[in-house]
């Protein structure tokens, strides 16, 4: 079958494969994915740690957040319409994703100075457990879990725009507090990006040693999309619960 005719249905991934399958002699491997995804992992964690150090001395990191993720929204959107410059924009968004991290979990670094570490080592266990699930077929990858597993994320990042507009307002919506709603919706947020994580064991499967060299990049991109996701979501419940009790 060929490329062209198959369409994806995760967000990040929609689009990437259909196009230029037979252009380049070279193919995208797990390992040229692995690679980057280090790389971008490592970056994002330096950056990460030195504005936690910023923040200790006194700077804020409220624009450093804000800055970070607009930066990696529109990054992410050139991606989508530039495909072929993804080896410039996925680094950039990595720079972006690094910012944002860095100011969003400064403040549990501050006051739960152990919460970022727990969060990492949950979503590190959290990306084992579902890539052994997977690869042991313990939860194949259907349309009808790709239908439902999309269907969630998008409502839920619904939820997230209209909470992040009403607040220009002043509008505080229920997912930002403590309230045990709050939590029960970082649960389910976190469960949502964790599935998330077989669609991109899924595509990364079909197209290995298929689509074009290139495109690992674009691979790339999904992967750290989602784990910072997770990570996000694991963190926000985390202080919650810290807040909490």
């Amino acid at each position: 079958m060929s490329l062209r005719n198959f369409k994806t249905s995760n967000p990040v991934f929609n689009g990437y494969f259909w196009e230029d399958g037979k252009s380049s002699p070279k193919t995208m491997t797990v390992l040229g994915i692995f690679i980057k995804s280090m790389i971008g992992m490592l970056v994002i964690a330096a950056i990460t740690v030195y504005l936690w150090r910023l923040s200790e001395s006194g700077m804020s990191m409220r624009w450093f957040t804000l800055g970070g993720m607009l930066g990696a929204i529109v990054v992410s959107i050139l991606i989508s319409f530039k495909q072929n410059w993804a080896h410039i924009l996925v680094p950039l968004y990595i720079i972006s994703k690094g910012i944002f991290l860095g100011g969003f979990s400064s403040y549990a670094h501050n006051n739960f100075p152990e919460l970022p570490y727990q969060a990492i080592g949950v979503t590190i266990i959290t990306f084992m457990v579902m890539l052994l699930l997977y690869q042991w077929r313990i939860i194949v990858v259907t349309k009808k879990l790709r239908s439902v597993i999309i269907t969630a994320t998008i409502s839920i990042m619904v939820v997230y725009l209209i909470s992040f507009i009403l607040g220009f307002f002043g509008i505080k919506s229920y997912i930002w507090g403590t309230s045990w709603l709050a939590i029960v919706f970082n649960v389910l947020a976190a469960i949502v990006a964790s599935f998330a994580l077989l669609l991109d064991f899924d595509y990364i499967e079909r197209y290995k040693n298929k689509a074009p060299k290139y495109k690992e990049w674009l691979a790339t991109w999904g992967l750290l999309a989602t784990l910072i996701w997770l990570y996000v979501e694991v963190l926000r419940l985390m202080q919650k619960l810290a807040i909490r009790f």
